[in-house]
């Protein structure tokens, strides 16, 4: 159950339907289709940069769903907001973490995009959405961005606990070598420590031990 409760806050993106995309014009359709003259021409504008289509989505967030590089680079350039979030309360980083598409995260990085934002319904990261799903390689990115590596979520989760309880030694192991916290506990109480032994994970347990965890 817990795990299904968790699972809530990566599945629960949702990115531009067909019919969004044919119903799509000016700098959104650019977006969509990575077209990037158009978008030298269109974004110049702030009220049209910004835009949101129905489901609250900037032309960024809707070029990082559709991994259209170049114009994640060319709105970056005009001033694109990398904070915005739509209706689901997902910034662009966030569903690049999800997507586990590390070429689009480091654009995006790359560009100014923050790593920190508390994003989601779970008011979560980006980090403990890609802890959950054990994208390894984002997870190292965002690390090195500077994510906030014990935030907890609504649901009283961290990203390290998001390693263990859906089993991703490799997440975990990053984590540790960046230093998170490995004393966080549950909103029940139970440690990371507790849960890696509930469910076996021997391999885990020998990593949080080895670094004095209780």
């Amino acid at each position: 159950v817990v795990a299904g409760l968790l699972g809530g806050a990566a599945q629960a993106q949702i990115a531009p339907s067909e019919q969004e995309l044919l119903g799509y014009r000016g700098l959104m359709a650019a977006a969509a289709q990575g077209d990037t003259g158009s978008i030298s021409q269109l974004a110049g504008n702030a009220e049209q940069r910004e835009q949101r289509d129905g489901n609250g989505r900037t032309a960024l967030i809707v070029a990082t769903f559709r991994k259209q590089h170049g114009a994640i680079k060319a709105l970056l350039a005009a001033g694109a907001s990398t904070a915005a979030l739509d209706q689901q309360k997902y910034d662009a980083v966030t569903v690049a973490a999800v997507a586990d598409d590390p070429q689009t995260l480091k654009i995006l990085l790359d560009g100014g995009a923050s790593a920190k934002l508390i994003t989601s319904v779970y008011d979560g990261t980006a980090l403990i959405a890609a802890a959950h799903l054990g994208h390894e390689e984002v997870v190292r990115l965002l690390i090195a961005a500077g994510a906030p590596l014990d935030h907890a979520n609504n649901l009283g989760w961290t990203a390290l606990m998001e390693s263990i309880v859906l089993g991703h030694q490799a997440t975990l192991r990053y984590l540790m070598q960046a230093g998170a916290n490995p004393d966080i506990a549950d909103r029940q109480g139970v440690s990371p420590l507790a849960h890696a032994r509930q469910r076996g994970y021997a391999a885990m347990v020998d990593i949080l031990t080895k670094a004095g965890a209780r």
